[in-house]
């Protein structure tokens, strides 16, 4: 299963797999037998039972977590969108190489395997401003290579991201998928304030401006979007073809998915969103796709960093659904 086109990839998103409905079914029943008073764990008995039903068992484990880090270089950044140069998205590649990020710790504390995609750092993409940000067939490249770098043995998938620039990207592709202006979506990324903030917002302004009319999602991540966000795109697509959850991190991640879930309905249903992000516009883009966060904790790191961390969380209510004793098991009486 792969595609060549932008068109053969919406197709492939229309005919993706749903959830088990039997498993689904099995994980409720096994739920309500549990040594524990109905409902007591919260969001942990949704999350397990939602997780089950996508890998299609009424018991399930979490033995092979994937953390992804995709990085790509933006043409919109020569513009001083950003507090930092273009040359720092390959040296914290070469950080994520040796270990020394955030997101490599956290990847081993919660047992996760880590990959690290850098997308033709060397070719910085068109500036949106002027013209579409990467071409059909450059975008596609760049999708394929997330679809490709996801692990089918993988039973639980994070992606983050690396890429100076990539704010102004997720905020000019929120703007447009969500309306509203471009003041709405742009923050402070790196750290841009006063009248950098305002400049940002500018450029967002510009290259909504310039792409006014677009087709779908992935339309608008083709003229709008950076390889590492296509990345993104390609491997959450490729988690749902094989039932492979996802936990959603940060605001640049989210602008992501939405180029699916405004491309394909339901297109999400097999992800949930890790954590709310510092960055202004996040909660308001998480609330557009209904999505609750797991965690607040003012993150505003990227990587994958906040993803990763909830992974504790689900790796938490699995270990509660599928360990706990039922009633019957435990000789407890269950009233």
């Amino acid at each position: 299963m792969s595609f060549e086109s932008l068109d053969a990839l919406r197709a492939l998103l229309a005919d993706m797999p749903g959830p088990d409905a039997a498993a689904r079914k099995g994980a409720a029943e096994r739920n309500g037998q549990l040594t524990k008073p109905p409902g007591a764990l919260g969001r942990l008995e949704e999350l397990a039972q939602w997780y089950a039903g996508w890998r299609g068992n009424a018991r399930p484990s979490i033995d092979a977590p994937q953390v992804i880090v995709f990085a790509g270089n933006h043409g919109v950044a020569a513009r001083g969108v950003s507090a930092f140069p273009p040359e720092v998205t390959v040296q914290m590649v070469a950080n994520f190489e040796h270990g020394g990020a955030a997101i490599n710790q956290l990847a081993k504390a919660f047992g996760a395997r880590m990959d690290v995609v850098a997308l033709d750092l060397d070719k910085p993409t068109a500036d949106f401003t002027q013209g579409p940000a990467m071409t059909e067939i450059e975008v596609v490249a760049a999708l394929r290579a997330g679809w490709d770098a996801v692990a089918m043995d993988a039973d639980l998938l994070v992606v983050g991201e690396m890429g100076i620039g990539n704010t102004t990207s997720a905020a000019a592709i929120a703007a447009k998928l969500f309306g509203g202006e471009a003041g709405d979506w742009t923050g402070r990324g790196t750290g841009v304030e006063g009248d950098a903030l305002a400049f940002k917002t500018q450029v967002v302004a510009d290259g909504l401006t310039v792409h006014s009319a677009c087709m779908d999602g992935l339309d608008v991540l083709m003229r709008l979007g950076g390889r590492e966000l296509a990345g993104m795109v390609g491997a959450m697509a490729r988690a749902r073809s094989l039932r492979i959850p996802v936990i959603m991190d940060g605001f640049i991640c989210t602008a992501a998915a939405a180029c699916l879930a405004k491309t394909q309905e339901g297109a999400l249903d097999h992800v949930v969103a890790g954590h709310q992000s510092a960055e202004a516009a996040h909660g308001r883009m998480l609330e557009a796709l209904g999505k609750v966060p797991l965690l607040s904790l003012d993150l505003r790191l990227g990587e994958g960093s906040g993803a990763a961390l909830a992974m504790g969380v689900l790796k938490g209510a699995i270990a509660c659904h599928s360990g706990m004793a039922t009633f019957a098991e435990a000789g407890v009486s269950d009233g």
